[in-house]
């Protein structure tokens, strides 16, 4: 069983995850994490708060000299902000006069403010927005470079970038897998065309000045995944459903596509489904072409998967929307915190740790093994089995 778990808030004194599952003898490089750490906090349009944190990871427990101990790894990253929320977000009482209470009762549309707060019954909602920031997905991502690690053993490899921002272009950016890992890591956007890129950055400053934020699509692909990875056998092990669970899961995400994606629902069948071939050479059955986006029936088959994350623009807004006050219902204008304009290139780094995340609990199901190096045996046997299909 594979599995992770983080907690924390975003103002909170640090963000903590628990990995379970990972085979004991996996080597691990505690500089990748901090890289893809890095990595999720760059991206034009980004706010102050990236300014302040410069995550990276401390490992409590589960590494030894460089290899995993097969028992759960104990992650944690500091908010390097905490010294300015140290009496806010205190565990112990704490009586604060109103001006440094912080309290948040103008609930932002668009966020979990006000549904939260009708669910817990809480008079301050900063004890919702806390836990429903972003800022949570620092630790699903230390969690993904882990799972990354794992699925590089099985020569597994993920990339993500932006395939529209803002309605630009009109038709999302389709680029194969070595165009989207020839994208320079120092990408503002981290798109792969230059001019799209410079027009999206120029709708950025726009609704900068405007007060307004931006959403958009980030795709992310995994080559090098086997075929049978999943099941058709019941509706909770579908691999597909899996993953556009593990996306959606992302905030502002509220839609997800695989392959083809929504198009396909539109398009005749003989425009749609994959033909397919069989390559003597290789010994391996081939499709020219991927709508399927890697999934068929919700098991993988040999063909990248691909699946696109729909980002709405953030709640936060400096020109703040209508709302309403909970104590005295009239009408004011939502709280702000501090605020990005958009976040859909970070979108696509959360997006690669969630993908990992679920690849690497698939891979362990299938695969097993108590070390990497049973894993690697099974594994290898299950590629026998392949070519003699």
């Amino acid at each position: 069983m594979f599995r992770f778990t983080t907690a924390g808030e975003s103002h909170g004194r640090a963000l903590v995850a628990i990995v379970e599952g990972l085979p004991a003898g996996m080597p691990v490089d505690i500089e990748q994490i901090n890289h893809e750490l890095k990595q999720r906090q760059m991206g034009y349009g980004r706010g102050a708060r990236m300014k302040i944190e410069q995550d990276r990871v401390e490992v409590l427990s589960g590494i030894r000299h460089g290899l995993t101990l097969g028992s759960p790894l104990a992650l944690m990253i500091e908010n390097k902000d905490w010294p300015n929320w140290d009496e806010v977000m205190s565990a112990e009482p704490r009586d604060l006069a109103p001006e440094k209470s912080r309290r948040v009762k103008r609930p932002r549309p668009g966020h979990a403010d006000l549904a939260g707060g009708l669910k817990y019954n809480a008079r301050d909602l900063r004890n919702v927005l806390e836990r429903a920031s972003a800022r949570e997905t620092a630790a699903r991502v230390a969690c993904g470079a882990l799972a990354k690690q794992l699925l590089a053993n099985f020569d597994i490899e993920i990339r993500s970038h932006v395939i529209q921002l803002g309605g630009i272009p009109d038709k999302p950016l389709e680029l194969t897998f070595d165009q989207i890992a020839a994208i320079p890591e120092d990408a503002p956007l981290h798109c792969a065309d230059g001019e799209v890129q410079q027009r999206m950055i120029e709708l950025i400053d726009q609704k900068k000045s405007e007060g307004d934020t931006l959403g958009g699509i980030f795709e992310v692909v995994a080559r090098g995944v086997v075929p049978g990875l999943g099941s058709h056998t019941a509706w909770d092990l579908k691999l597909d459903g899996r993953l556009a669970q593990a996306v959606m899961s992302i905030p502002a995400v509220k839609a997800v596509a695989i392959g083809a994606g929504a198009e396909a629902s539109s398009l005749p069948g003989s425009e749609v489904h994959d033909e397919i071939s069989y390559n003597e050479e290789t010994k391996e059955f081939i499709r020219a072409s991927n709508r399927a986006g890697g999934l068929e029936g919700g098991v993988t088959n040999g063909e990248e998967i691909r699946v696109r994350g729909h980002l709405k623009p953030i709640s936060t807004l400096r020109r703040a929307l209508r709302s309403v006050d909970i104590d005295t219902k009239q009408e004011e204008r939502a709280a702000f915190e501090r605020s990005d304009i958009t976040v859909v290139p970070a979108g696509g780094v959360i997006g690669e740790a969630m993908i990992a995340l679920v690849l690497a609990t698939a891979l362990r199901e299938k695969f097993g093994g108590d070390s990497l190096g049973e894993m690697k045996r099974n594994f290898e046997g299950y590629r026998e089995q392949l070519r003699g299909y």
